[in-house]
């Protein structure tokens, strides 16, 4: 299991913002316990070579057509080699561990420390615990071939908008963003016609987002990112 778990309380070494009893002292601990946190998930994942990071929100109740649309999703990917790497939370995290665990694949849950506890969801074979969010991130990208975008809240549109910034930035190359379910991104698509039209954006931008409505769509769109990618290496 990566990482060291902290608590919730205000140690010197677990603040973020720099406020003035900082001394040098905390920083060199906080440096010691990113480069401990990153050390130990990389080690623990090294052997990870076919993820899918899949994002989706947490207060999706299984009753929802969202949940099993995810586990579906979850279980094609398995079907088809690869591994599901999720926040390990509830919601739709819990659809896709659930999905990939009961396809018999590696369901692999990277937890956060939060104010109110998120406990892993029992369909997680292999858990990390993070305290740093940005550790955590890097993980999500550095072990996986795609990222699956389930319809989500902040953290989700967080993960949506850092994928395209890497994308964008040829940080990472055909490296698909699957954006599931395209009735319920319509409107963000529209917004987003709007910012390429405004200059902000340009319209190879624009095209670096898919749309998929089933799961085996999302493992076509997997499939032919993970063969483009295998060229390049």
């Amino acid at each position: 299991m990566a990482a060291a778990n902290g608590s919730n309380g205000a140690r010197p070494d677990e603040r973020l913002l720099r406020v003035p009893c900082d001394v040098e002292e905390e920083d060199e601990l906080r440096l010691a316990r990113i480069h401990d946190e990153i050390g130990a998930a990389f080690h623990e994942l090294r052997d990870v070579e076919n993820g899918v990071s899949v994002f989706g929100s947490a207060r999706i109740e299984e009753v929802h057509p969202w949940y099993e649309l995810c586990r579906e999703t979850a279980a094609c990917l398995v079907g088809h080699g690869f591994s599901v790497i999720t926040g390990g939370g509830p919601g739709l995290m819990e659809a896709a561990n659930r999905g990939a665990a009961e396809a018999g694949g590696t369901s692999i849950g990277l937890n956060i420390e939060l104010p109110t506890e998120q406990p892993t969801n029992p369909y997680v074979n292999r858990a990390l615990h993070f305290h740093y969010f940005f550790a955590r991130k890097l993980m999500f990208v550095r072990y996986a071939r795609a990222f699956v975008i389930m319809p989500g809240g902040f953290g989700t549109l967080d993960e949506l908008f850092e994928s395209l910034n890497l994308i964008e930035t040829h940080r990472i190359h055909h490296f698909p963003t699957i954006l599931v379910d395209s009735e319920h991104w319509a409107p963000l698509l529209g917004w987003l016609d709007h910012v390429e039209r405004d200059g902000l954006i340009s319209p190879a931008d624009r095209d670096l987002l898919v749309l998929a409505d089933t799961p085996q769509e999302v493992c076509d769109h997997v499939g032919r990112a993970s063969a483009a990618q295998r060229q390049l290496a």
